[in-house]
């Protein structure tokens, strides 16, 4: 039966299109020295991550893990052509499992970055300098990575658009796919419970890193000027 489903709810939407932005502009803001806003953006991409990685677990059938997190016969089986589904194919839905976890890897080490200038990550007082400069290599390394997989999620886009004629772009936008779908449900109303467990846990978990933060250190006191 050819027609449509929905596939992507609104809460998965939002973190694509909101990652999408989110790591564009931790780019420009890291690019431009604009640390204070990279710092709010950093936190801010925290929170998204978590809020993912816990909808994956109480979402909608398609955002849970357990629904495209398959073994190595299913990732075989889609090579070969004989996989037929929505959501994330078997392949793809390893590539969104990384393109969680670096976010993850980055933000987790920025927190105790530092640039060697006058900038660093709010966790940073928690850790030697040593540890420090280490936990920076991984920052940048985890973004050089991120970058890559990126690309490659693109080319994936790109290829299915110009060769198997399948737009996975609006869907994206829409929440809803077409095809022959004889076997899926029907839609069902939002999990709002879940909703709120996931923002809740996000917020806890920004709230946390915040609350650790090491104050600022004391003022030294100016001198006081000789009497002439």
């Amino acid at each position: 039966m050819t027609g449509r489903v929905y596939v992507w709810d609104l809460p998965t939407r939002l973190f694509h299109w909101l990652l999408v932005v989110l790591i564009a502009a931790a780019y420009l803001t890291a690019s431009f020295d604009v640390m204070d806003w990279h710092r709010r953006i950093g936190l801010t991409l925290l929170g998204l991550v978590v809020f993912r990685l816990v909808w994956g677990f109480v979402g909608s059938r398609h955002a849970r893990f357990a629904e495209f997190l398959r073994g190595p016969a299913a990732v075989l089986a889609y090579l070969r052509g004989a996989w037929h589904g929505v959501g994330h194919n078997p392949l793809g839905g390893w590539s969104v499992l990384l393109l969680l976890l670096l976010p993850l890897a980055m933000v987790g080490s920025g927190l105790f970055a530092n640039d060697d200038v006058a900038f660093q990550g709010p966790l940073a007082g928690l850790v030697d300098k040593a540890s420090s400069d280490r936990l920076t290599s991984l920052h940048h390394l985890a973004f050089d990575l991120l970058l890559g997989l990126i690309g490659l999620h693109l080319a994936a886009i790109a290829y299915y658009r110009l060769a198997r004629r399948e737009n996975l772009v609006k869907p994206m936008f829409s929440g809803w796919k077409e095809g022959d779908f004889a076997e899926e449900q029907p839609r069902r109303p939002a999990r709002w419970p879940a909703l709120l467990l996931a923002v809740v846990v996000a917020g806890g978990v920004v709230y946390a890193v915040t609350a650790l933060e090491p104050p600022p250190p004391a003022p030294i006191p100016a001198e006081a000027l000789p009497d002439w």
